[in-house]
């Protein structure tokens, strides 16, 4: 939901799909009383065939995948749907040690794809606001840069105002999903 409203508020156009069949953006929608983009609910097992048709005159699309592990074929599908992976990835050792079935899954799906997909980590959840050299998010950052992960420069702290959000009117200026559209932004261009 922070991702669209930054990409909204950069001047973007996007659509949010809401893959996840607990709806919790469509609902975090209708609780704030709608939101200067569509979202969608597409909880279905062929996303991928399906969103071109609410897409319209849009600039970014959104898709909010549920978890591989409980909805592998709605996720599976939205992957393939998707030209940019993004994994929200908390620096902790169970986060950690999930990655390596999730980088399997990645790897099937990118054969299925005619192009493939571009796919990174954004460290979410983090103990700093900013990335730095010591303490448990570099130790996170070093060990998924290690087992063959890109992680983005962007990485979102554990506050307050995200985890109490829902529900509520989005305003992402300042924040770090600002930082994290522009980076995306910047990596869509320079693609």
């Amino acid at each position: 939901m922070w991702l669209a409203h930054a990409l909204h508020e950069s001047g973007r156009s996007p659509l949010l799909v809401d893959g996840d069949p607990a709806a919790s953006a469509l609902r975090w929608s209708e609780l704030a009383n709608g939101f200067p983009f569509p979202v969608i609910a597409l909880p279905v097992g062929d996303v991928h065939r399906r969103v071109n048709d609410f897409l319209g005159n849009r600039q970014a699309v959104v898709l909010d995948a549920p978890q591989l592990e409980d909805h592998p074929r709605i996720a599976r599908s939205i992957m393939r749907y998707a030209n940019e992976w993004i994994v929200p990835v908390t620096p902790a050792p169970i986060e950690l040690d999930r990655m390596a079935p999730i980088h399997g899954e990645m790897a099937d799906v990118q054969s299925l794809r005619a192009e493939p997909a571009r796919s990174s980590v954004l460290l979410n959840r983090t103990n700093r606001p900013d990335a730095t050299r010591t303490g448990p998010d570099a130790d996170a950052r070093e060990a998924l840069t290690e087992r063959g992960f890109e992680v983005l420069d962007t990485q979102i702290a554990r506050l307050d105002l995200y985890a109490q959000s829902f529900g509520n009117p989005v305003q992402a200026k300042g924040s770090a999903y600002m930082d994290f559209a522009e980076e995306l932004i910047k990596r869509q261009d320079e693609a």
